[in-house]
């Protein structure tokens, strides 16, 4: 083996890869839904976070937009 390599003939190759990583963020959930996905978790043996972002993957896919009820505040 040698002591020194030339690495300046080395050719680049791009990560095919790169576009399908994960990007970690922080998103403030109600406490019963963060249950329902640990239980789901728990009887399929999937971690919860996957659920969550295969759910999410589900509703991006079919289009679908959510019906929110904003609630007046007194």
């Amino acid at each position: 083996m040698r002591k020194e390599y030339d690495l300046k003939k080395m050719k680049m190759i791009k990560n095919p890869y790169i576009g399908k990583l994960k990007k970690s963020v922080t998103i403030r959930l109600d406490t019963d839904v963060i249950d329902y996905f640990k239980k789901l978790s728990e009887q399929t043996n999937i971690p919860y976070q996957t659920l969550v972002n295969e759910f999410l993957r589900s509703c991006k896919e079919q289009k679908m937009t959510p019906k929110t009820i904003w609630k007046k505040s007194v």
